[in-house]
């Protein structure tokens, strides 16, 4: 039987804490632009054309945004897709997103097939961005063999960008975050 002890390594401290600088770094000459050294942003240079379409791309196929599932909703006849509201029966309760349909991510293995056709894919959503649960229902979805996209933002974003919820009361619309969505305006234009 092999035993291992633990041991612990630590590096020295000039190693975890950069080497004080004597002078302010020098300001390029005009017309020469500074190095990218010396930008925050562009420290880590960004990724080629071709990483930046696969990333983006991957992306896009694995989110949606909530102005772009309220238009596919508004529109006149089927959207493509079923919303999917991942949430407890109490969050449903207090307001979702009219048309949704409720399924809480711990009951997806047992309820998922008798109530989703796996020829249509399905947009997930939970709280917002602070809510992993719209990722595990997704994650949950696809194991199962269903096309599925999160919905950036949850219900937060949906609320915040000024579209209805649907609540024991009926109807609810709140005015729209001017942080979130142009203020009088039906697209983004994003």
């Amino acid at each position: 039987m092999t035993t291992h002890s633990r041991t612990s390594v630590q590096a020295p401290a000039t190693a975890l804490v950069p080497a004080p600088t004597s002078a302010p770094a020098p300001v390029p000459a005009p017309g020469h632009a500074p190095s990218t050294a010396d930008s925050p942003v562009l420290r880590v240079p960004p990724a080629s054309p071709g990483e930046a379409v696969a990333y983006f791309g991957a992306s896009l196929a694995f989110h949606a945004d909530v102005s772009d599932v309220a238009a596919a909703l508004a529109a006149d006849g089927d959207p493509g897709f079923v919303l999917l509201d991942s949430r407890s029966t109490e969050s449903w309760d207090q307001g979702h997103i009219p048309g949704a349909v409720h399924l809480p991510t711990a009951l997806i293995a047992e309820q998922a097939e008798p109530l989703l056709d796996k020829a249509v894919p399905v947009v997930t959503y939970c709280w917002g961005p602070g809510c992993n649960g719209a990722t595990r229902a997704a994650y949950a979805l696809a194991g199962l063999g269903y096309q599925v996209k999160e919905m950036l933002g949850g219900i937060e974003y949906w609320i915040r960008e000024g579209f209805e919820i649907e609540t024991a009361q009926g109807l609810e619309r709140h005015a729209a975050d001017p942080l979130t969505a142009p203020v009088g305006a039906a697209v983004c234009g994003c």
